[in-house]
């Protein structure tokens, strides 16, 4: 099962994203993750990365994708994977489709998190994390148990995103529209888009999601 998840900032992909690891047992490829490890293990790609961000630099779609093609020949790709932050834009979207190609593998489906915009501003507004342990919560959806109180570490200590506030997220919105939004129109003509409802609640939406995967 080779999946994406599309949506725009705050959509929810990545609690999705989350439960799907635990339940199909599949990994999550986050971008920045596998740049972090690449860098870490000082494979060649990985020295190209850091050499570009040490100079202050943003790291070209090359290096990307060779980071993500290095990573899905690892064991643990072989039964599938959720692709998360990537692909982006049109380019990135076929030079995907290219390197699956040239490993033999096909995406299963790519799931769009549709949200209204509106609603979406509130969502991620209200988004905080422990400082400690990096556990998410919400001030109205997902409170911890003990105000003030981490459910996962017991840290008394949170923060919230500078790009979370509300004044930032429409301009996050923007740039998901021009530069993202049009992959759903790649894909949908390619068969694979499958929408689902990111306006319900949590387990309405994984119970969406294991519906499209059910019927695939």
């Amino acid at each position: 099962m080779r999946l994406i998840l599309l949506g725009p900032p705050g959509a929810g992909k990545g609690t999705q994203a989350h439960r799907l690891v635990e339940q199909h047992g599949i990994p999550q490829l986050s971008t920045g993750d596998m740049l972090r490890a690449a860098v870490s293990a000082g494979s060649e790609v990985g020295l190209r990365a850091k050499a570009v961000m040490d100079a202050g630099n943003l790291v070209s779609d090359d290096i990307v994708n060779a980071i993500i093609s290095e990573r899905l020949d690892q064991p643990d790709c072989a039964a599938g994977f959720i692709l998360d932050g990537f692909p982006r834009t049109l380019v990135q979207a076929d030079a995907t489709n290219s390197m699956l190609a040239s490993k033999d593998m096909e995406l299963s489906c790519v799931i769009e998190i549709r949200v209204d915009d509106e609603i979406l501003a509130e969502r991620i507004g209200g988004r905080y994390t422990c400082a400690n342990c990096g556990a998410g919560y919400h001030d109205e959806n997902v409170k911890p148990a003990r105000e003030g109180v981490c459910d996962h570490c017991g840290g008394t200590e949170f923060n919230r995103r500078p790009d979370d506030k509300p004044e930032t997220v429409r301009t996050r919105l923007q740039a998901y529209y021009k530069e993202t939004s049009p992959l759903l129109g790649y894909y949908y003509a390619k068969g694979l888009l499958r929408p689902v409802d990111g306006m319900a609640d949590i387990d309405a939406v994984s119970a969406q999601i294991d519906e499209v995967l059910a019927n695939l």
